[in-house]
C-alpha cells in the first residue's frame, strides 16, 4: 500500500514528458507563421464566394454564384513592385544651334571683293588709255591685284640711279597721275623701293633712307594737287624687301628700284580671308 502510493507520487513529481515542451514550440512557431501569412494577404472576395458555395453545395445547400470573373489571388509583391508605365527620363539635353551668319558674312566679303575688282578694272582701263604714251615709253605700268590698282613709276624716268631727287620732266607726268587720283575712290599708298646693292652717301644712310625719300617726292607731289584729301593717303619705305624679281642682275635691279602707287578699294587683298567657293 505504501509503494503504490509512492510510485504515484513519483509519476505526479516528473510531470508531462520532455517532448511536449518541443512540440509546443512549434506549434507555437506555426501559428505566428500562419498569421503572418494572414496579415500580408487580402481578402478576395470572388475566392470567397467561390468557396462558400463549394461548402453549402458540400452541405446540400443548393445555391449557386456565377461568377464573372475568374478568381485570382492578391500577391503582395505583385501589388507592391508592380512594374510602372516606361516614363521618359528628364535630362539635360545640350543642342548645338549653327547659324547662317558666318555664311552670310562670307558673301557679303565675296561680293564686296567682286565689286571693288570689277571697279578697279574699269579704272585701269581709264588709266591705261589716258597714260597709253607713258606706259609704252615703259615710265609707268599698270597692274591689277583684286582690290588693289597699281600705278608702278619705273626709275628710267623718275629718279637717277642712287638718288631721291625726282626729275623735274616727271613732274608734269604726277600732276595728271594725281588729278586721276583725286576723282578715283579708295586708299593710297606710297611705297618707296630699292634693289639689295647697299647705298651709303652723303644724302643716304642706307637703302631705307633712299627708298623713304623716293617715296616722299612722289607722294609731295601728289599732294599739290587742287583740292586733294592727304588722309586717303600714307608712304611706306621697303627698301629691298619686296622685288618684282630677284636681284641677279642688272636688268632685274633696275626693275626692283622702283615707287608704286597702289589705290586700294576696300581692304587691302593681303588681309582679306581666303574665299572658298
Amino acid at each position: 500500500m505504501s509503494d503504490t502510493s509512492e510510485n504515484m507520487e513519483d509519476v505526479k513529481a516528473k510531470g508531462s514528458p520532455s517532448w511536449m515542451t518541443t512540440f509546443a514550440d512549434l506549434m507555437s512557431l506555426l501559428m505566428c507563421f500562419f498569421v503572418l501569412l494572414l496579415s500580408y494577404s487580402e481578402m478576395d472576395v470572388e475566392k470567397f464566394k467561390q468557396i462558400a458555395g463549394s461548402m453549402k453545395r458540400a452541405f446540400g445547400v443548393q445555391n449557386e454564384i456565377k461568377l464573372e470573373d475568374i478568381p485570382k489571388g492578391t500577391s503582395i509583391i505583385a501589388q507592391e513592385f508592380s512594374p510602372g508605365k516606361p516614363e521618359p527620363t528628364p535630362i539635360k539635353v545640350v543642342q548645338q544651334f549653327t547659324q547662317e551668319a558666318p555664311h552670310q558674312n562670307l558673301r557679303v566679303l565675296e561680293n564686296t571683293f567682286d565689286r571693288n575688282s570689277k571697279l578697279n578694272q574699269q579704272y585701269k582701263k581709264l588709266l591705261e588709255r589716258l597714260f597709253e604714251k607713258e606706259i609704252e615709253e615703259e615710265l609707268i605700268e599698270l597692274e591689277l591685284l583684286g582690290q588693289q590698282l597699281i600705278i608702278r613709276l619705273k626709275e628710267g624716268g623718275s629718279f637717277p640711279s642712287g638718288s631721291s631727287f625726282l626729275q623735274p620732266q616727271f613732274k608734269p607726268l604726277l600732276l595728271r597721275i594725281a588729278k586721276q587720283l583725286n576723282k578715283i575712290p579708295g586708299k593710297i599708298t606710297v611705297s618707296g623701293h630699292t634693289d639689295n646693292i647697299p647705298v651709303s652717301d652723303e644724302f643716304h644712310q642706307n637703302n631705307w633712307d633712299l627708298s623713304a625719300k623716293r617715296a616722299a617726292a612722289v607722294l609731295n607731289e601728289i599732294v599739290k594737287e587742287e583740292n586733294f584729301d592727304s588722309s586717303r593717303i600714307r608712304m611706306e619705305a621697303l627698301a629691298d624687301n619686296k622685288p618684282l624679281v630677284k636681284n641677279n642682275s642688272a636688268i632685274n635691279r633696275s626693275k626692283n628700284r622702283r615707287v608704286e602707287i597702289a589705290i586700294y578699294q576696300g581692304e587691302p587683298s593681303e588681309t582679306l580671308p581666303i574665299l572658298i567657293n
